[in-house]
């Protein structure tokens, strides 16, 4: 049996993924820190199961995957952002973000990988962003932490890729979810003419890149970042 873990299953990118790694034959875990019952909603859809943690608390992370067993593939979907003047953020914001979109897929990493290493076979797949590789003016906290994301990929791709695992990470463009309800139809028509693409993405875009990752069809790929974005960032 093919195992999957998506933090923050719940959300709009979430719920993608963990749908298409279900097609894909994987029981997949989801994970939520708040919706309880979208996340049991969803693992009943798919054959999954709901598991709760936080993914900033390595103590939570440990203590609900520790009975799960071996798990071949992590996706670390889990993330916040807040949009507003650097000088403007708060302390207790700003590490929120960096403790839950960078430490988080860290925390779970560090949890499940003695098991790959044990196993000499694993996949980890971090969800960045585009703004990871570029970065967002009144998204600094965010952007920082998508881009030390990248980092974290490309070293412990290195350090894992003896033991036969594969690190990879998916820098999602545009992506349209619940939280761009926050834009005007005339904001969102300004963003979509810079995407050179000329269309929005969607959560399952971004799931296809995750299955493409997960699957034996990228086999000789690791330590790579995969742009999902329309050509925003080239």
């Amino acid at each position: 049996m093919k195992k999957a873990l998506v933090t923050g299953g719940c959300g709009g990118i979430g719920e993608a993924v963990c749908k298409k790694l279900a097609n894909d034959g994987y029981t997949v875990y989801v994970n939520y820190a708040h919706s309880k019952e979208r996340a049991e909603k969803i693992a009943s859809e798919i054959g999954g199961k709901a598991v709760f943690f936080d993914v900033s608390d390595s103590t939570s992370v440990r203590s609900a995957l520790k009975d799960i067993g071996f798990v071949g593939l992590l996706v670390n979907n889990a993330g916040i952002s807040e949009i507003d003047l650097f000088t403007s953020i708060s302390d207790e914001k700003a590490d929120d973000i960096l403790n839950i979109n960078l430490k988080g897929a860290m925390n779970c990493a560090r949890a499940l990988l003695p098991e790959m290493i044990k196993a000499k076979s694993g996949n980890i797949i971090n969800i960045s962003s585009m703004w990871g590789q570029c970065g967002a003016s009144c998204e600094v906290d965010y952007s920082a932490s998508k881009a030390g994301l990248i980092g974290f990929t490309k070293a412990i791709a290195k350090e894992v890729a003896p033991s036969g695992i594969r690190v990879n990470c998916i820098a999602p463009g545009f992506i349209m979810t619940e939280m761009n309800k926050r834009f005007t139809a005339e904001e969102l028509e300004m963003i979509r003419e810079d995407i050179p693409l000329g269309i929005f993405g969607t959560p399952d875009h971004v799931a296809e890149a995750v299955s493409f990752m997960a699957s034996d069809r990228s086999e000789y790929i690791t330590g790579q970042i995969l742009a999902v974005n329309g050509g925003m960032v080239i």
